[in-house]
């Protein structure tokens, strides 16, 4: 009988690496496959050329296993689908998640093609979550994205935008593993990556200095940076429970005082600390919220200043997303889950609100800097259901 081919995206890290070598220990045909996503190094924090050194270490990985190996050159689609999205969202005063963008659009897609393409009947990743399969009573199966077996390492929420088809064409090898395991089990293969730190920074492109990147195409524009003072929310009830969008229209009905400026509001995103150049305050500042129309950062002395505790966020009906569309709600329903605004946040308790002008996401408990652009996911016990883009 033929053996099921699997193409592994080997990124040269030790996660992927060991998902070859499981795979490559059962009865599958595996064959390792490098992405190229990005190769501008203007903007890469060291004078090193992160995806060269991280091929070499995925075509080293692949000979230890005696694996075919090859690169494949998708900067064209990332700049396209990823990077260009990332201006235009910041440029709009919205704060993009690419790791999530880059594992719908590119790993999940133009690799899951390319893929599909050589004959694989799977691709597989070194993503810390599991998928299991069930099947309803009406004989309808479906594939359920379960949270990593490692908490801390717990990656579902990346994948948060995967789709039925996709998960029905992925293998995560290394799920159902702690760390400390997975770098055991490569130091016991004597793989080349083994004791290899964990990536840091934008998904397949390395370490990049975020304010070089974004000056890149948006450009320096002088503003002013406004202080709302505690005592401005006394007078608002329950100002914890509007919505950003609701929230942004009462700062512009006040004066506020102003305390610095910078140089673009759209390279401030909401609960960012550090780039303020503002001193002198009791408590540190935290941007509150941005207008990039008229250019204004808004900011609040403390981590615990009102304007960054809200209970509500809403998802515009054309960017809510179901994993599981046999289980999404219908208009003037409610659901309860658990559900996250950012990776390894722990889950928090939410209700889920469906109206005719979108989803409405309500905690239990204010939750801090709901950034627009970013995603969140919801669960149930350890299954994630779905995600949608914050209005």
């Amino acid at each position: 009988m033929k053996k099921k081919r699997v193409i592994v995206g080997l990124s040269g890290g030790v996660d992927s690496s060991v998902a070859a070598y499981l795979l490559s220990q059962q009865d599958y045909e595996v064959i390792g496959l490098f992405m190229k996503n990005w190769h501008d190094e203007s903007v890469t924090l060291s004078n090193e050329c992160p995806w060269l050194e991280d091929s070499n270490d995925a075509m080293l990985v692949a000979e230890k296993l005696g694996i075919p190996f090859q690169t494949v050159d998708l900067s064209k689609e990332y700049k396209e689908r990823i990077v260009d999205y990332m201006f235009d969202e910041y440029a709009a005063g919205r704060t993009p998640n690419p790791d999530i963008l880059c594992n719908r659009e590119i790993k999940f897609d133009v690799f899951l093609k390319i893929a599909l393409s050589l004959g694989a009947d799977y691709v597989a990743t070194g993503h810390y979550c599991q998928k299991e399969e069930t099947t309803k009573n009406n004989g309808v199966g479906y594939h359920r994205l379960i949270s990593g077996a490692d908490g801390n390492k717990d990656q579902s929420y990346f994948l948060c935008q995967l789709t039925q088809d996709q998960l029905a064409k992925t293998l995560f090898p290394i799920g159902h593993l702690q760390k400390a395991e997975v770098r055991e089990i490569a130091r016991k293969s004597n793989l080349v990556t083994a004791e290899k730190k964990d990536s840091q920074g934008l998904c397949f492109i390395g370490k990049v200095s975020l304010p070089d990147f974004l000056q890149q195409q948006l450009q320096p524009k002088t503003g002013n940076i406004i202080e709302i003072p505690y005592e401005f929310y006394k007078d608002i009830t329950s100002s914890n429970t509007l919505t950003g969008q609701s929230q942004k229209t009462l700062y512009q009905s006040t004066d506020g005082k102003i305390v610095g400026t910078h140089q673009g509001a759209h390279f401030f995103t909401i609960g960012q600390r550090k780039g303020l150049a503002v001193g002198g305050t009791p408590e540190p500042l935290f941007v509150i919220d941005t207008n990039v129309d008229e250019n204004i950062v808004y900011v609040g002395q403390g981590k615990d200043h009102p304007g960054l505790l809200r209970k509500a966020l809403k998802v515009n009906t054309d960017d809510v997303h179901w994993v599981r569309d046999d289980l999404k709600i219908a208009s003037g329903e409610t659901m309860k889950m658990m559900a996250r605004i950012r990776y390894r946040q722990p889950l928090q308790k939410a209700t889920l609100i469906l109206q005719a002008d979108g989803l409405y996401v309500r905690f239990d408990q204010p939750q801090s800097a709901i950034a627009s652009g970013q995603f969140v996911a919801w669960y149930q016990d350890a299954e994630l259901l779905g995600s949608g883009v914050i209005a």
